[in-house]
């Protein structure tokens, strides 16, 4: 299959990356997890998204899907869905470097009626080489935009494609 062409800049998340992470928010007590994320082309104009995390005990944390668009090469659309009733449509401007790409989204949310409250949330992906690191703060249950999440993920399969 070939790569959609608006998809150049970030044809380096193609694939399936694996690491460590930790997390932390004022509402609950610091932790640490393990994260799996799998971007794999389709032959359309977006990377399918798929997530999942665990505990350091194996037990599963979070999982979330979604899709990754690239706008004319310079803006970033991330449309997400959470099992704890929220849709995400995270947006921004994508900086393209030799080794990679920098993006950092800020999101506009939906929750759903049974939902914790989840007013914004911001994320920032970096690839430089074979490392992904995110970055998630988050606005939510009256607490201010604040960071909440940090992983480091190494590519374990760039056969996902």
């Amino acid at each position: 299959m070939t790569l959609h062409p608006g998809l150049a800049a970030v044809a380096g998340l193609i694939g399936t990356w694996r690491g460590e992470g930790s997390g932390e928010y004022p509402t609950i007590h610091s932790f640490t997890y393990t994260e799996e994320v799998t971007f794999t082309d389709i032959g359309k104009p977006f990377l399918h998204y798929a997530q999942r995390t665990w505990s350091p005990t194996g037990a599963p944390m979070h999982t979330e899907t979604g899709y990754f668009r690239v706008i004319e090469g310079t803006t970033v659309e991330f449309v997400l869905a959470q099992p704890t009733g929220q849709t995400e449509l995270a947006e921004g401007p994508l900086t393209v470097s030799e080794n990679g790409f920098k993006c950092t989204l800020e999101a506009q949310i939906t929750n759903s009626a049974s939902a914790k409250q989840v007013d914004a949330t911001g994320r920032q992906l970096e690839l430089v080489g074979d490392v992904l690191t995110t970055r998630f703060a988050m606005a939510a249950v009256s607490v201010p935009m604040t960071h909440h999440l940090a992983s480091e993920l190494h590519r374990v399969d760039a056969a996902a494609g």
